[in-house]
Order: C-alpha cells, then sequence, then structure tokens
C-alpha cells in the first residue's frame, strides 16, 4: 500500500501559528506542535512527512529546527525514519488507547480529561434496559434486521418531534449508530469526491473527519460574535454550489450560541432552490440551561431540510444510537445506499432509546441542574485564576469556549498533556489550522475535577505563554481553594 506523503504547503496550513516569542526553543515549539497534531489525528499514522531541508523553506526557519524537532518526536515513538523511506508519522509503544484523537481520550491513563463534552450515564440508563430487556422476547420472532429501525423507536421520534413543533410520521425517521454515523450516512448519499460541503465555522470535529473522509471540501463560514451572518451564509452555499451544509444551530458546540427561528426561516427559504441539502445537526437541542423553548410552537422546515439527532449527549455515549428526520423520500434513498454499509442498529439499544425518550424528560431536568451548577462553577473557576481570558457564558450546550490573549491554543494543549490534563485544542475544531486563540472547556467534569483542571490549565498557560512556571502544592484535599 502506498502511503500518504504530507507536502510543505498542507504542512504549514496545520502548523498555523507555531512559534510564540519567549515560548522557549524553536525546535520544541516545532516538535510540541507537531506531536498535538498526531494525537489529534490531524497528522494520518503512517503518513510520510517532508524532508528537513523542505520543511524548513517552507517554515523560514534553519534546518537545524527542524532536524532537532524530528528527532525529539523520534525519540518520544512519534516519528520513524527509514532509509528511502523517509520520515512517517506513528505513535508510541502502548500509547494507542491515547492516540488518534483527543475528543476521545482513554478513561483508564490517569489524565485529567477535558476533551469528551460528555456526561456519564444515570440511573436512568440503566432502567431504561431494563424495560427493554422485558420487552424484548415481544422482537426475537423477526430477524432482527431494522435496516430503518424499530417500529417502536421510529414513532417515539416521531411523536417527541411533534411535540416540538415539527409534524412528524415513522417514515421520516432512519435510526442510525448515533449522529456522526447519520452524517456519514448523509454524505455516502448526497456527495462525491470533490463536492463542497459549507459547515459553520467554528464547528463539530468529527464533522470535519467525516467531510475530509468523504473526499469532500469543507468550506467554513465564520461565525460572528453573536452567532450566523445569514446573507454570508446562503452566499457560500451558492458561490460553492454545495450540495450538502452541515450546521450546528441548537446550542453550537463548541461557540454556544443558537440561531432564532426567524433566522432559520430566512436561511431556509434562501436556499430552498440552492440544491443544498441543510442537515442540522441537533444532538444538543434538549441541553438548554437557562430558558425553557416554546414547545409546541410551529418550527421553520422545508423538503431540502435533514436533522440529525443522537442519545449521546443527552443520556449516554455507550447507546450508540442516533437518528436522521427528513423527507420520506431522502428516508428511503439513504436507506438503500446504505445496504451496502450496515443492517442497522442492535435492537435492544433502539428498545432502551424508546424508553429513555418517552418517559425521560424528569432524568432531563435533573441534568440540566447539574450542568448549570457545573457551568457556573467552571466560569467562577475561570474568572478567578484565569482573568485575561475571555469566556461568554453558554445558556445551553456542554462546554464554554474560551479566547486565549495570544495564538497559543496548541501550545497550551501540548503543556497540559505534560501536566497531567487533556484538552482539544482550537484548530480542531477549524479548518487548516486556524482558531489557535480558542479553547474549548467542557463543564461535564464534577467541581472538585474542575478544581484540579483549572489547577493544571494555570501552570500549562504560564509554560505555553512563556512565563515562568506557578506550580500550586498538589497536597490540598479536593474542595478547599486551589491557591
Amino acid at each position: 500500500m502506498t502511503l500518504r506523503a504530507l507536502r510543505s504547503a498542507s504542512l504549514v496550513r496545520h502548523l498555523g501559528a507555531w512559534r510564540l516569542p519567549g515560548g522557549g526553543p524553536g525546535w520544541r515549539q516545532l516538535a510540541d506542535r507537531l506531536r498535538l497534531l498526531v494525537l489529534d489525528g490531524r497528522l494520518p499514522l503512517g503518513a510520510t512527512l517532508p524532508g528537513e531541508r523542505e520543511l524548513a523553506q517552507a517554515l523560514e526557519v534553519g534546518r537545524n529546527m527542524v532536524a532537532a524537532a524530528y528527532a525529539a518526536l523520534r525519540e518520544d515513538g512519534f516519528l520513524v525514519s527509514r532509509p528511502g523511506a523517509g520520515v512517517r508519522v506513528t505513535l508510541p509503544e502502548g500509547a494507542a488507547g491515547r492516540g488518534g484523537d483527543p475528543l476521545l481520550g482513554s478513561n483508564s491513563d490517569g489524565l485529567i480529561d477535558m476533551t469528551a463534552a460528555v456526561l456519564p450515564a444515570g440511573a436512568e440508563v440503566h432502567a431504561a434496559y431494563a424495560r427493554a430487556l422485558a420487552r424484548l422476547p415481544e422482537a426475537l420472532p423477526g430477524h432482527g434486521y431494522e435496516p430503518i429501525g424499530t417500529s417502536a423507536l421510529r414513532q417515539v421520534l416521531a411523536e417527541h418531534y411533534s411535540r416540538r413543533g415539527l409534524p412528524t410520521t415513522p417514515d421520516q425517521i432512519l435510526v442510525t449508530h448515533g449522529a456522526q454515523n447519520a452524517f456519514a450516512l448523509m454524505l455516502r448519499w448526497r456527495t462525491r469526491p470533490g463536492d463542497r460541503v459549507v459547515v459553520d465555522h467554528p464547528t463539530y470535529p468529527h464533522a470535519l473527519d467525516a467531510v475530509i473522509d468523504a473526499h469532500c471540501r469543507p468550506v467554513g463560514v465564520p461565525l460572528t460574535g453573536e452567532g450566523w451572518a445569514v446573507a454570508e451564509l446562503v452566499d457560500a452555499i451558492r458561490r460553492s454550489e454545495a450540495r450538502l451544509a452541515y450546521l450546528v444551530l441548537d446550542h453550537h458546540n463548541p461557540f454556544g450560541v443558537f440561531m432564532p427561528p426567524a433566522e432559520r426561516e430566512r436561511l431556509i427559504a434562501a436556499t430552498r432552490r440552492s440544491g443544498c441539502l441543510l442537515a442540522f445537526d441537533e444532538t444538543l437541542v434538549d441541553l438548554w440551561l437557562d430558558a425553557r423553548p416554546d414547545v409546541g410552537t410551529p418550527q421553520p422546515d422545508g423538503p431540502h431540510v435533514v436533522r440529525l439527532g443522537s442519545t449521546s449527549k443527552t443520556f449516554w455515549g455507550g447507546l450508540r444510537v442516533g437518528w436522521i428526520r427528513a423527507d420520506a423520500r431522502i428516508i428511503a434513498a439513504v436507506a438503500q445506499a446504505r445496504a451496502s454499509l450496515d443492517l442497522g442498529v442492535a435492537v435492544l439499544e433502539q428498545l432502551a432509546t424508546a424508553e429513555l425518550i418517552a418517559d425521560g424528560e424528569a432524568a432531563l431536568d435533573d441534568r440540566r441542574a447539574m450542568l448549570r451548577a457545573r457551568r457556573d462553577r467552571l466560569l467562577a473557576l475561570v474568572a478567578e485564576h484565569l482573568p485575561d481570558w475571555r469566556v461568554r457564558r453558554p445558556s445551553a450546550g456542554l462546554s464554554l469556549w474560551a479566547e486565549l490573549p495570544s495564538p497559543a491554543s496548541s501550545r497550551l494543549a501540548a503543556a497540559a498533556e505534560r501536566h497531567g490534563l487533556r484538552l482539544a485544542a482550537g484548530p480542531r475544531f477549524g479548518v487548516d489550522g486556524t482558531l489557535e486563540r480558542f479553547i474549548r472547556l467542557p463543564f461535564t467534569l464534577p467541581e472538585t475535577r474542575q478544581e484540579e483542571a483549572v489547577r493544571v490549565l494555570v501552570a500549562a498557560w504560564a509554560e505555553a505563554k512563556g512565563a515562568p512556571k506557578r506550580v500550586p502544592s498538589t497536597e490540598k484535599r479536593l474542595g478547599e481553594p486551589i491557591f
């Protein structure tokens, strides 16, 4: 098999603003940035990097700097060199559980994980599985293959959408292995290699991964301080001739904003004849924290609007159940295209999901209350101990989007990893190495764990911006002031 060779221009774009004045030796900054790109999954394992001279010329630095960075990465196990084969990307032995994607870190490597914005399962998940197991004998006489989903779950989901103000029938629902799988199915059915896919910018990293894996080109439309500029979004869809747009309008991940109904109506109306399907990722739609939405109010909709849902953020990622809600003709076409990929989702998980959605509002109220408290605690900790960071207060969702005083997000993530904290750097949420001034901070950890994380953040930030390290005492008990 021919290994992918990364061109220097592409690697320079991924590196972004990797070097900061006063941030330490250039070779170390370069090595840290490359290491993070490997752990982010943005440098594919097995890929061949440009030679030292070529990369030095592209970065406009001395060859010795690149040579020293490559040597450090070889020593740490992130690069391997063989005569005639160049320098290839790899992972240290035994690091597979931690490598590849910082948004899905290991649960057992001892690091504080602030990459995955998810919650553990509540008691309601076990109870739903117990009820589902009792119902399982009803399904056993059948063959068990459900390529569009069980009728029980599709009926519950249709009723759920109808209560939200989107009249829906079961034939408008296709059950998938999570929202990520739902989007991948849409890409598989709708696009061809080379097609452009419009995304809001920043956006959900795994959506970008899916676009790239489909050999399509993401077209990022920057969010403003208040959210989306609908006119720019529509213009980008038209100019790029995009066949698909992926947008997170409900409690945007990671920006935390919400597109009002009037703007959605403008967007849907303006793109109705564009030939572009609008895929709305609604995995966070039920995680409002401050203002309860007007349930039952008619929602803007159209035949070219596809909605992606999931249980991962609301109940538990281990369910691995998602869905597509769309025009019945789209559902039938996607189901047909899916046949060569898989034959549906496990029946027991679908039955458990139906139980949760039909009877899970009380559990969601409890989770919202817990998230409100954790959000407010993390906001207070960041304001007290990192006062030069700018953080908006989200009214929904699972994370904060912090703006740093300088473009040092990747350096911060690399330094934090050395101090025992895993972060997802801002560029992970963007296109071509941008967003170095931002970092995502999920508030899903318990308050005491948040205190530990902020303690590490302070030390890592001091290192990332080139200031003397300040390492607070680790002997204080949890729950006490961190300084």
